[in-house]
């Protein structure tokens, strides 16, 4: 293991991936959270400043000879591992699905080439019109991948005998897709996360609001975020206050042209009643995620 100059390790890709079980049928693919640890190197970069230090897990339902991936992960060797997992599970048929269109979701599709890679169509857009920056990145994600099966706000599936809902919402990023599983378990993707939400569209945030209405209306009983904490994940997942909790963050933001002594407070204080529910944790590098919001959204106006 390398440090660099800053005295952060740089770990090989994957050598810090941890394989959970939150329900029957679901393994999660976490990686990050770990302190002093990076993986692609010392510069900023999306996936050492974002995911892996925010915490990411990518998804799959196996049943049997059947899989469904719910992200690619965010490197070829974490994806690779996926793969190779679910195969000495016994998976030969092997389909996958995208929760929305960043980086962080899509680097690992090269590994499925050969496989169904299911999207919405507004997924399938926004990766064709981003297509250049995501492969120009750092790291880069060359060749893109793209879908292969494309819908329209639901698709019905079953992985072996476990049926898959996938449902088009307009949540974090207009073209975000969960996965609603029996019993109520919900893969969220980047419509939810612990503690908050990141803001990618700031001028649509009111429409983000009522998707998180339209989320609460599906009756999911335990919540599978994709960025949220390894010891909730491996415990089952979030329960449904998940989602008041961002709605209160969310509201709270829409606050800001009005309230622009808002901007100043710390994450602690500006989401408390969110935090008040007990249903998020608080977890440090979120305040820069916080205070990336709060530019974003009074920038937008």
């Amino acid at each position: 293991m390398k440090v660099t100059a800053s005295g952060a390790h740089l770990a090989p890709p994957g050598s810090t991936l941890r394989v959970l079980e939150p329900a029957r049928h679901v393994l999660a693919f976490y990686d990050g959270r770990v302190p002093g640890v990076r993986l692609h190197g010392p510069e900023e970069n999306w996936l050492d400043d974002g995911a892996y230090a925010l915490g990411i897990a990518s998804y799959a339902v196996i049943d049997g000879e059947d899989a469904l991936v719910y992200d690619t992960h965010v490197s070829l060797t974490h994806a690779r591992i996926i793969r190779r997992t679910l195969e000495e599970r016994g998976a030969r048929r092997i389909r996958v699905v995208l929760s929305h269109w960043h980086d962080d979701h899509v680097a690992g599709n090269d590994v499925f080439a050969d496989c169904v890679i299911i999207a919405n169509r507004e997924t399938d857009a926004l990766l064709r019109a981003n297509r250049a920056r995501l492969e120009a990145a750092d790291p880069p994600i060359r060749p893109l991948v793209l879908p292969n099966v494309l819908f329209d706000e639901r698709l019905s599936l079953k992985v072996g005998s476990v049926p898959v809902e996938l449902i088009h919402m307009d949540i974090h990023s207009r073209d975000g897709t969960v996965a609603l599983l029996p019993g109520g378990v919900l893969l969220a993707g980047d419509t939810l996360e612990d503690p908050i939400t990141y803001v990618d569209e700031p001028d649509r945030l009111a429409i983000h609001l009522g998707g998180l209405k339209r989320l609460a209306a599906l009756g999911a009983t335990r919540i599978l975020p994709n960025h949220s904490a390894p010891e909730i994940i491996a415990a089952g997942g979030y329960e449904p206050g998940l989602i008041e909790a961002t709605r209160l963050y969310v509201e709270k933001l829409l606050r800001l042209t009005a309230e622009p002594a808002l901007a100043g407070l710390d994450l602690r204080t500006f989401a408390a009643e969110a935090f008040a529910t007990g249903a998020i944790a608080y977890f440090e590098p979120y305040e820069t995620v916080h205070r990336r919001n709060v530019e974003a959204v009074l920038a937008a106006g």
